[in-house]
């Protein structure tokens, strides 16, 4: 029985979530941020990702804030996968991605969700200095009452290669190092202010052929030079945490439950004045991070004239937008404009034009899924799903990967199989045929008749 519950345990343990994007490491571009063909799970759009790699290098040196950068191009053309390649090229850089739809769906105002979102894309990079007590445990003595009631006292042996010392312990550091586990021959780490200990890992003295040890202990060597030594500690936190834990009385528990609400303008005024002493004291550095908004032609006027006067400020990001839309009504408003953005907007973006995928692009990207999605796949049956693909869309072909293996292993077959595509293809359906099906037998479903428009009524009434 014990045996069945560990093989669960290890079977749940390797279980991994596979998203839409999951197989992207990065923009795939070599030193020269040139493009390659098929790297880091990037295949094609060789102009679009050198343009993005421009603004990753530029990002990086923190020279640039308040820029935005529109990605537009036809649905399925990569625009999403390129932010989230550039979101795994930045590092610890603040990347922050919302659909513009958010903005109407939430509790706050449509300009405060948007300030919100900006405060999110820009960190600040906190340095502290802290005295930490750094060694190799040699023995713990824990003294306990006969009676087990009271108090209990011990002592604590350090040493690093040149020095060693005996500490006394009282009842919150017992209770740390038993939390810990910490024992002989183990290096931690005790910070003075706050009396956290870490421990860093099993010392090189104590790795014997005869120790029982897992895979899991690390090594290291011991600490040399004095015990107690002064360390900068760095901490990344966004303007918009430090926002929350000085709006609210319970302070930083409001990040856990997510109910922010509207943020007094005053709070940050005094956060953004506070912040710019801090950077000019040395003692914290601004990080400009980047804020993704797909699906922007959702937004609507007021939206845009938000953005256009947050572009402006000295603590504003980089921002990076996505349309898949033309020639679009502009939200709010009768007028028409390139993507359902404002002229006078779109004059302030960088335009980065994502064209259609070719046929070996296509077969490229379904190979790179099939991976990712661990299924196994013959050559016929891939290029069978690439003519689906360049038939209907690449969206559609990569739903059939997963859908094809099911049926596959229905039939016990290790490789999906022409014959599989066939069944899932006609099973589900793309948007063509689900749309030919709807004009076929539209009178059988409720409310198919057609309302005339408001220009046809009035044509009827004149006549």
């Amino acid at each position: 029985m014990e045996s069945i519950i560990a093989a669960k345990a290890t079977d749940i343990s390797k279980l991994e979530r596979t998203g839409a994007h999951s197989h992207i490491r990065g923009l795939g571009l070599d030193d020269k941020l040139e493009s390659r063909s098929n790297s880091q799970g990037m295949v094609g759009q060789l102009k679009a990702r050198k343009a993005a790699g421009v603004i990753v290098k530029v990002i990086k040196q923190g020279k640039i804030s308040g820029r935005a950068i529109m990605m537009a191009g036809a649905p399925g053309t990569g625009k999403t996968a390129i932010a989230m390649a550039m979101s795994q090229e930045l590092g610890d850089v603040p990347f922050t991605s919302i659909a513009a739809s958010e903005v109407f769906s939430l509790e706050i105002s449509k300009t405060e969700s948007l300030t919100q979102a900006f405060r999110r894309s820009i960190g600040v990079r906190i340095k502290e200095e802290s005295e930490v007590i750094e060694g190799e445990v040699v023995e713990i003595q824990i003294d306990r009452s006969v009676t087990g009631v009271g108090p209990k006292t011990g002592k604590l042996t350090l040493k690093t290669t040149d020095m060693e010392t005996i500490y006394d312990l009282g009842q919150k550091m017992i209770t740390s190092l038993t939390k810990e586990k910490v024992m002989a021959g183990d290096v931690i780490q005790i910070d003075k202010t706050t009396g956290r200990i870490t421990r860093l890992g099993r010392s090189f003295t104590r790795a014997r052929d005869f120790d029982a040890t897992g895979p899991d202990v690390k090594f290291v060597q011991c600490p040399d030079g004095e015990l107690q030594t002064r360390k900068e500690i760095v901490h990344l936190v966004s303007l918009h945490e430090i926002d929350v834990i000085n709006s609210r009385q319970q302070g930083f528990l409001a990040l856990f439950s997510g109910e922010t609400g509207e943020i007094k303008s005053e709070v940050r005024e005094q956060i953004n004045q506070k912040i710019s002493e801090w950077c000019e004291e040395g003692k914290a550095e601004i990080v400009p991070g980047v804020l993704f908004i797909d699906e922007i032609h959702m937004l609507d006027m007021e939206c845009f004239s938000f953005l256009n006067r947050a572009l402006e400020d000295t603590m504003a990001p980089v921002v990076i937008m996505a349309s898949n839309r033309g020639m679009s009504r502009i939200r709010g408003t009768n007028y028409q404009s390139p993507h359902g953005v404002p002229i006078d907007f779109l004059d302030r973006l960088l335009i980065i034009s994502t064209q259609a995928y070719s046929e070996d692009d296509i077969r490229q990207i379904l190979k790179i899924r099939c991976d990712e999605e661990e299924v196994d796949m013959t050559e016929d049956a891939l290029a069978v799903l690439t003519k689906v693909a360049t038939e209907t869309s690449l969206r559609y072909a990569i739903h059939l990967i997963s859908t094809g293996h099911l049926v596959a292993q229905k039939r016990q077959s290790p490789k999906v199989d022409v014959v599989d595509i066939k069944r899932v293809y006609s099973l589900f359906l793309d948007e063509a045929r689900s749309v030919q099906y709807l004009k076929d037998y539209q009178d059988e479903y409720m409310y198919n008749e057609i309302v005339p428009s408001q220009g046809e009524k009035m044509a009827v009434d004149s006549m």
